[in-house]
């Protein structure tokens, strides 16, 4: 195993409220971290379906039904649409939602004093 070190990507400060991401270069790599109920989770900002800038997509509750033709929202259970042809990943398991065949990349985030590092 390798061992990962600490990116400093931004600080507490930066995530004003639930859903606010920041995304940044890690080593050549575009990491987003988003803050969701005070936690944060670190994805890579590329779909693997062509390569698009995932984690600038919008973030949303999983489908948990359909109303007629209205989509319902689970916000507990919290996942990113890429903004070009909205394939859709877990935000903290990077999961696609669709099929087990694709994923995105995740990492860990750590917060100690005031800034958030990403772990690569």
């Amino acid at each position: 195993m390798t061992d990962r070190r600490r990116h400093k990507v931004a600080t507490v400060e930066d995530f004003e409220e639930d859903g606010d991401r920041v995304i940044e270069d890690v080593e050549g790599l575009e990491i987003a971290v988003f803050r969701v109920d005070g936690d944060y989770h670190g994805l890579a900002n590329f779909c693997p379906h062509q390569s698009g800038p995932l984690c600038e997509g919008k973030l949303m509750g999983a489908i948990s039904g359909i109303d007629g033709w209205r989509l319902e929202y689970d916000e507990d259970d919290l996942n990113i649409a890429c903004p070009w042809h909205s394939w859709r990943f877990d935000i903290e398991t990077g999961a696609n939602l669709e099929t087990d065949r694709y994923a995105v990349p995740t990492y860990d985030v750590e917060v100690e004093d005031g800034d958030v590092y990403v772990l690569r």
